[in-house]
């Protein structure tokens, strides 16, 4: 910063939020929906951070199919141009270890505020955001994710936020509105959560979290 005429911030320690709109996701979308409905029609799911819904098995790999597997290899694509192995001399010393599952929120449906421990990345792809082409704000069903500082943030000042030229003003949380087709990729340690639901139509979405196992585990 030599030579600059005036004070400037860095922005230091942020934290990567990846998003991705898939290319060609209404085909893709279409047979992810049709399996994950058969599912739920024969499966009674699981009860893990939803509040209402239906949140299917952890092992969506196994029965999901061909379409499972390209919307894996599609994140797994986009993680890697966004994760380095500092230590690597070359060759790669990890490889990714995928863990998936289908959520299908009707009215009313949420998640709790949660996280990932022991995986790395954690991603949340929208099947069908259930808005059928609406855009009020009223229909909720946010992804929100939390500042990993707060509550320390707002303790002592709660109306002082940090400024940067250009930008709106910090804040503790940020929200992501669903869109058929949207990958949100985010470090599985920042505190999550899914604000109710309240479109008519179900909305489904696809969780998948991505540990890091070393070769010499994953090929033993």
């Amino acid at each position: 910063m030599t030579g600059t005429s005036g004070p400037q911030a860095a922005s230091l320690f942020d934290t990567p939020v990846i998003v991705d709109q898939v290319p060609d996701a209404d085909a893709l979308n279409a047979s992810l929906k049709q399996l994950i409905l058969n599912r739920k029609a024969s499966d009674p799911g699981i009860d893990i951070s939803n509040v209402g819904g239906w949140h299917s098995d952890l092992h969506m790999l196994q029965w999901g199919g061909e379409p499972a597997r390209r919307l894996l290899e599609r994140l797994i694509t986009v993680v890697d141009q966004f994760t380095v192995d500092i230590r690597s001399t070359g060759e790669p010393r990890y490889k990714w270890f995928p863990e998936m599952w289908a959520n299908v929120s009707p009215h009313g449906a949420s998640n709790q505020s949660h996280s990932h421990p022991g995986a790395f990345w954690s991603a949340v792809y929208y099947v069908d955001d259930g808005f059928g082409g609406s855009r009020e704000d009223s229909l909720g069903g946010e992804l929100v994710l939390v500042d990993p500082r707060f509550p320390m943030i707002r303790m002592n000042t709660p109306d002082l936020r940090f400024r940067r030229p250009g930008q709106k003003p910090d804040d503790h949380e940020k929200w992501f509105r669903p869109i058929s087709g949207l990958l949100v990729v985010f470090p599985s340690w920042l505190s999550h959560s899914v604000r109710p639901y309240h479109g008519d139509a179900d909305r489904i979405s696809i969780a998948i979290n991505l540990s890091a196992v070393p070769l010499s585990v994953a090929q033993s």
